[in-house]
């Protein structure tokens, strides 16, 4: 009887000790329709850029501390805002072609936090996957966190997920018609 009372009293601390730590962490949901991610593609002579929107995301946070995350990009949303008319619609359909982004096959990316480091008061150090045509590789980037905000600059190799058009890495005799493999991000979070 002694053996069974001791028993129910530890699962009793340890389900006491899970539900208080499950209770400390908190998914904050981004609002998509609010939040904003900015692209920039630069290429030799010149750059182009434009918006993509989020399908869905959060931000795990431990007592208003950033510790993990998740979010999934709509690629079918890429938009061109420097162009308009024809040219704009050709850049658009190029930069969704499997040239590019391959968007009818891969109509999402996504992004998952893995480590998360304090920097200073509103700054994290973050780490995480980063899924774009299929392919995953590892991204490291700032993100600064305000009360119902978060902003972070992430700048990616394209050629790492397979998108090598116009590249001057595999290409030679491009000419004015490199494109960079570096693009970047600049995204605003609202939650």
């Amino acid at each position: 009887m002694k053996k069974t009372m001791k028993a129910l009293a530890a699962l009793t601390v340890l389900f006491a000790f899970v539900a208080f730590t499950n209770n400390t962490i908190q998914k904050k949901k981004i609002d998509v329709k609010n939040s904003k991610i900015e692209w920039e593609g630069e290429k030799l002579t010149g750059s182009h850029n434009g918006t993509i929107q989020l399908k869905d995301g959060f931000l795990m946070m431990e007592n208003d501390e950033l510790v993990g995350g998740e979010f999934t990009v709509d690629m079918t949303s890429i938009h061109v805002v420097d162009l308009t008319g024809e040219d704009k619609q050709k850049l658009e359909g190029h930069l969704s072609s499997d040239d590019f982004f391959g968007v009818k096959e891969h109509p999402t990316a996504k992004l998952v936090l893995k480590t998360v480091a304090k920097k200073s008061k509103s700054v994290y150090g973050v780490s995480g996957d980063l899924t774009i045509k299929g392919k995953t590789n590892p991204i490291a980037f700032d993100l600064e966190m305000g009360k119902n905000e978060a902003e972070a600059e992430l700048v990616i190799d394209r050629t790492k997920y397979d998108v090598k058009y116009g590249s001057g890495s595999f290409f030679d005799n491009l000419g004015d018609k490199t494109i960079y493999d570096e693009f970047e991000l600049d995204i605003e979070l609202k939650f």
